[in-house]
């Protein structure tokens, strides 16, 4: 079974840089409709989701690295 559309333009968004302070919440609500706080809570979910290893597996990696170092640090 593949990713969703949503779950895909999730990782999509996540593999681009953005310029300037507010410019990726602002992507998020105009290109997805998500308030930021729920698509971090979509995109979470989505490091533990073995399809979207297999979409993308350099973002998730790298998302997951991030993830572990941030709960290291607590």
């Amino acid at each position: 079974m593949e990713l969703g559309h949503r779950e895909q333009a999730i990782l999509a968004l996540e593999r681009r840089s953005f310029a300037g302070p507010g410019a990726k919440e602002r992507a998020i609500r105009e290109e997805l409709g998500l308030p930021p706080v729920r698509y971090y809570q979509l995109l979470n979910a989505l490091l533990d989701d073995e399809r979207a290893l297999a979409h993308d597996p350099v973002t998730v990696n790298r998302l997951r690295r991030v993830r572990q170092a941030r709960r290291t640090e607590r």
